[in-house]
């Protein structure tokens, strides 16, 4: 189950990759707006495989940690805004932007993600692993 894990974290890596390269590009610019199209096809990719493949061994656990189904709670609410947010984003800019309203945009979307992608590393992935 490691490996899951482990991909995971390697999505989570090129989804900051593809951001990157659009903050580089522009996302007005051909490459900016495919880095775009990619991000957002590869955030709701791995959304999909953690719904699939992560969470539901980690609410089984739960069932018996009322500890482990609060942290599930609250990651879930938590995850339900940055997706909201994130798809706004995606369909914000789906045909380019710039300026300040761009930069205050993007870099909350970036914040917002690196930060969550810092907390599901360290609790639920390590937890997800001590289960697994």
């Amino acid at each position: 189950m490691a490996k899951l894990v482990d991909e995971l974290q390697q999505e989570h890596q090129v989804i900051i990759g593809y951001l990157d390269a659009i903050r580089v590009a522009g996302v007005t610019s051909p490459e900016g707006q495919s880095k775009l199209q990619l991000a957002r096809k590869g955030l709701l990719a791995h959304l999909k495989k953690e719904d699939e493949r992560l969470y539901p061994l980690l609410n089984k656990a739960a069932q018996s940690s009322p500890e482990l189904k609060r942290t599930l709670e609250i990651f879930a609410k938590d995850m339900d805004e940055i997706s909201r947010n994130a798809e706004a984003f995606f369909h914000k800019y789906s045909n380019g932007g710039s300026g300040i309203e761009f930069a205050k945009d993007f870099g909350s979307l970036i914040a917002t993600l690196n930060q969550r992608i810092q907390k599901e590393e360290s609790v639920i992935y390590k937890r997800f692993n001590e289960i697994a």
